[in-house]
């Protein structure tokens, strides 16, 4: 599965267009997580992505370890999974051979959306040629994306239920960005944000939402203006929050942060799973042009004040906080989840009270005062050590 800044070479099936869309079932999830690499001295960020990369070559795990932009960063992503249960297992196994070739190395892992204090100019770009070529065109924004998020793949039957899934879930945008924001430091500051690192993925060309289309056909044509352009070549060109991946047959949601733990991740599977289920089952709403009159302003309001955000109702205009436009979700889509999925929302719906990972971040830099102690902290966490 792919990064958030991906740039690739046209494919013979994508020129002048999108290439088949390729059928999955409906409901079936993909999990990717972007990990941190820390020095265990000063839990700073540390390059050691080739030596972990060749410790698990031959690591038999579910989905895939691959690199990523810079040399501190590594992603690890899921095979098709059935529910979160799943997602959650085939997480932990891809975990523990992470943690366990991390211990080889003496260095360490953490989830979060940002390292809260890394130099992004002492970043090291990851010896690829694509990575390489990122560079050349986005210059110093390319070590500044040394950012960590999770994508969420749903399973669509065909293409005009992906792009009837993706404008429905843009709804939620602002429920995904708060529930898993975990990236309030930056450059050793308190941001002010929960997730301060969506800021970053605004620096860069074609992110934000992606454009208004229920049919394949009148995507298809958009995507045949833009590559007539020369400004892109495939769907990975495309940096929104929501996009079709074709190839997989899935809507991709990109604006998580990578959260503290992998249960957390399951959650977060769980509740894009439940909002899939109600649509399906329910048809609650048609989509509509209007329900992005407001939409970066909900997203700003979850990147700003977490779950103490503002969130306004496209279809009403009625302007409520966003926890309970949350808590009303979970009660009305918890019905549609699946054994497991339930479990998790239930334990998704206790961040509503505790706070999400921002907060315990926050509160452990309370406590501590020092942001390596918090990293170390959080390390420990994604572990799953005491």
């Amino acid at each position: 599965m792919t990064h958030e800044i991906e740039q690739s070479q046209p494919a013979a099936a994508e020129v002048g267009g999108l290439g088949e869309f390729a059928p999955s079932q409906a409901l079936t999830l993909g999990v990717e997580l972007e990990l941190q690499l820390l020095n265990t001295h000063h839990y700073d960020m540390t390059p050691y992505a080739p030596d972990m990369l060749a410790l698990l070559k031959n690591a038999k795990v579910p989905g895939s370890i691959v690199p990523e932009v810079t040399s501190s960063m590594i992603e690890i992503s899921t095979g098709i999974c059935q529910d979160a249960q799943d997602a959650y297992e085939q997480l932990a196994v891809t975990r523990d051979a992470l943690v366990k070739a991390a211990d080889r190395l003496n260095i360490a892992l953490a989830g979060g959306g940002t390292h809260p204090f890394q130099q992004w100019h002492q970043q090291r770009i990851y010896d690829k040629p694509r990575f390489k070529e990122l560079t050349a065109l986005y210059g110093y924004l390319t070590k500044q994306f040394t950012i960590f998020g999770q994508h969420v793949h749903v399973g669509c039957p065909s293409a005009d239920d992906a792009l009837m899934m993706l404008h429905r879930l843009s709804r939620y945008i602002p429920h995904f960005i708060a529930l898993s924001a975990s990236s309030p430091f930056v450059q050793g500051q308190d941001t002010a944000f929960d997730s301060a690192r969506l800021n970053s993925v605004f620096a860069f060309p074609l992110s934000g939402r992606a454009p208004f289309a229920l049919h394949w056909e009148d995507f298809e044509r958009y995507f045949a203006k833009m590559a007539a352009t020369g400004v892109i070549h495939s769907m990975k060109d495309f940096y929104w929050d929501i996009r079709p991946k074709p190839e997989f047959g899935t809507v991709e949601v990109r604006v998580f942060d990578t959260p503290l733990s992998i249960h957390r991740a399951a959650q977060l599977a769980a509740y894009v799973q439940a909002l899939g289920a109600w649509f399906l089952s329910e048809q609650p709403f048609v989509p509509s042009e209007d329900d992005y009159l407001v939409y970066t302003y909900n997203r700003f309001q979850a990147c700003r004040f977490g779950l103490d955000g503002t969130y306004v109702d496209p279809a009403t205009s009625e302007q409520l906080p966003l926890r309970e436009h949350i808590e009303q979700t979970l009660e009305r889509i918890t019905s549609h989840a699946p054994a497991s999925g339930k479990s998790a929302l239930r334990e998704l719906a206790q961040v509503l009270q505790g706070g999400n990972d921002a907060s315990w971040l926050r509160e452990s830099y309370a406590r501590v005062q020092q942001l390596p102690e918090v990293v170390r902290q959080a390390s420990l966490r994604f572990a799953g050590r005491p």
